[in-house]
């Protein structure tokens, strides 16, 4: 990947072929990613359709009395999982909907439909068998846990690089027109219509798909934890905040209240594996209800008992939209509020990355939210045929088709500073870069055979 030769010179601005090497290495590795990511993100998009598809017969039941309590709701819950503790209760969003109750045994959450007036089990499922947490887990870990959310994290930091490196790419020089620059030029001849579908599209895309990239960082394990660890450094970090990063940590209690989480980003699982004691009275569940239920909050609600060595419930709205959430303390025997947080009441950082969470899956303002993030990922896929076609049709017999290396490489300032801010705000991405290099000077150089295929020959 260097442009490492004999007798670089200095030059403020980056090699044009330097940075082409970079955005086809780039590619290379991360198209199989994207291909994988745009699709299961634009599936994603829709989860509450989704959900409310797969929900339907439950949303709709036959009830002619009156309903019953949550407390027997909850008790009918428990008696159907045995062995359970009480999670959550899902304030109903209506008379004729299902009862949804999340109980927990021996540490996995599960999810119980109950009939509102029958009190007939209608439906048990684990969170994790749900269909659009399986997509999520696919979608943020590959369906590999931590070790699947570095992939991911690694795969999305090389995406910023190559779209980076792209737009440099495609900066007009010696453009004769905006054909090519801002529209396709589609009967140009075939070489020309590949490359433009692909620079154009590419540059339409570009800012949504670094919106897209960036503000997914947060759930990935790796950056997570780097961000975790600056928000210590800097006096910013909260007692619990409102997402979780990998697999372990949603299992280790990074979400104790949340049992909605579980469908999105590696956050995504978790109420957290933190034992609850059984709650001495669960009628306290009706005084709650009846407390919450006039303050309309966004839906889903969740009802959440005490935690180990406290007395207070948790009332927390788990909307797609983070802007519209709160989360209220109650008190455990009066059921009066003893707290509430509304996402205005959060830390700058904290609703900024509420914000670009919830836009990012679609969930900020609306089905446009979501038909922009149809057409980023649409726009991604595409980029990867028309570079692969592009790739294919170039490549001369033997060789991998990289751009070969000057005789006389210019070592730009630019990009060496650029390198270098990438690879502090991506430490995945600079310590993957430090190994790469190493591999290459060390071991590809010397290898003849190698070498020529890979295109690391001056040419």
């Amino acid at each position: 990947m260097s442009d490492a030769c004999q007798s670089p010179t200095l030059e403020s601005w980056p090699d044009y072929r330097a940075v082409w090497r970079w955005h086809f290495y780039a590619g290379l590795f991360c198209i199989p990613f994207v291909v994988i990511l745009s699709i299961t993100g634009a599936i994603y998009l829709f989860k509450p359709q989704i959900d409310g598809w797969i929900d339907r017969s439950y949303d709709h039941l036959q009830v002619t009395g009156m309903a019953s309590s949550a407390v027997q709701q909850i008790q009918t819950a428990l008696a159907a999982v045995p062995g359970s503790s009480l999670d959550a209760y899902e304030l109903p969003t209506a008379a004729d909907t299902a009862i949804r109750v999340i109980v927990r045994q021996n540490g996995e959450t599960i999810r119980v439909y109950i009939h509102p007036e029958t009190l007939q089990v209608l439906k048990i499922i684990p969170e994790n068998q749900q269909f659009t947490r399986i997509l999520f887990r696919l979608h943020g870990e590959l369906l590999a846990g931590d070790k699947g959310s570095m992939v991911v994290e690694l795969a999305a930091s090389w995406t910023i690089i190559m779209i980076v490196t792209g737009l440099y790419l495609w900066w007009p020089r010696q453009a004769n027109g905006l054909g090519g620059v801002v529209y396709p030029r589609l009967r140009a001849g075939s070489r020309i219509f590949w490359r433009d579908i692909h620079s154009v599209t590419g540059v339409w895309i570009s800012l949504l798909a670094l919106f897209l990239l960036l503000s997914g960082l947060p759930w990935a394990k790796s950056w997570g934890n780097y961000f975790k660890t600056v928000r210590r450094l800097t006096g910013t970090a909260v007692a619990r905040q409102d997402w979780t990063n990998g697999s372990s940590d949603s299992l280790a209690g990074g979400k104790p209240n949340n049992t909605n989480e579980h469908s999105e980003h590696s956050e995504h699982g978790g109420h957290g594996s933190r034992p609850r004691p059984v709650p001495k009275d669960l009628t306290i569940v009706d005084r709650i209800v009846a407390i919450v239920r006039p303050l309309n909050l966004a839906p889903p609600v969740l009802i959440a008992p005490p935690q180990l060595g406290s007395e207070d419930w948790t009332v927390k709205s788990d909307a797609e939209n983070r802007t519209q959430r709160a989360e209220l303390v109650v008190d455990g025997t009066s059921g009066a509020i003893i707290s509430r947080e509304n996402f205005l009441d959060r830390r700058l950082i904290d609703r900024i990355v509420g914000i670009g969470i919830s836009a990012h899956q679609g969930q900020l303002f609306g089905w446009p939210n979501q038909l922009l993030g149809l057409l980023t990922a649409s726009g991604l896929l595409l980029l990867c045929v028309s570079g692969v076609v592009m790739w294919w049709r170039r490549r001369a017999s033997g060789v991998l088709g990289a751009p070969k290396i000057r005789l006389n490489p210019r070592v730009s300032l630019g990009l060496i500073a650029l390198v270098v801010a990438f690879a502090v705000y991506l430490p995945l991405f600079g310590a993957s870069l430090i190994l790469v290099l190493l591999i290459e000077k060390l071991i590809l150089r010397r290898i003849p055979g190698v070498s020529h295929w890979l295109g690391l020959r001056v040419g």
